[in-house]
């Protein structure tokens, strides 16, 4: 059974840092498979935010946090990491880890598991 655990949440200022993590378990290869980091703020849809192709060397993003995080792996330690810095009050949302049954990031139907959020809130 893949279970998929995030930490690192909170509250932070506008402008601060917060550095999101995943343990991921359950399954013997997610080194074969890209990782991803999806949010739902309230009243609004998930939305795909960053994923990293299985070997780390490919990452993807939504527009509205490139140049402002950084999604990287360990796949000796079967771990995914988002470092967000420069946050913003729109960034407060539900972020949500994910697995997926591809290799690339850029399939975002492809990811299937997720772990149960950890909350983000960036205050103005």
């Amino acid at each position: 059974q893949v279970q998929l655990v995030e930490s690192g949440g909170g509250l932070v200022q506008a402008g601060g840092s917060l550095r999101l993590s995943c343990a991921a378990s359950g399954r013997s290869t997610f080194s074969n498979y890209a990782m991803g980091w999806f949010r739902q703020a309230p009243g609004k849809e998930r939305e795909f935010v960053a994923g990293i192709g299985w070997s780390g060397g490919s990452t993807y993003y939504t527009d509205s946090v490139k140049g402002r995080f950084t999604i990287s792996r360990d796949n000796a330690k079967n771990t995914v990491s988002l470092q967000m810095n420069s946050l913003k009050s729109e960034d407060t949302a539900v972020y949500y880890c994910a697995t997926s049954r591809s290799r690339w990031e850029r399939q975002i139907s492809s990811y299937e598991y997720w772990g149960q959020g950890t909350q983000v809130t960036v205050s103005s």
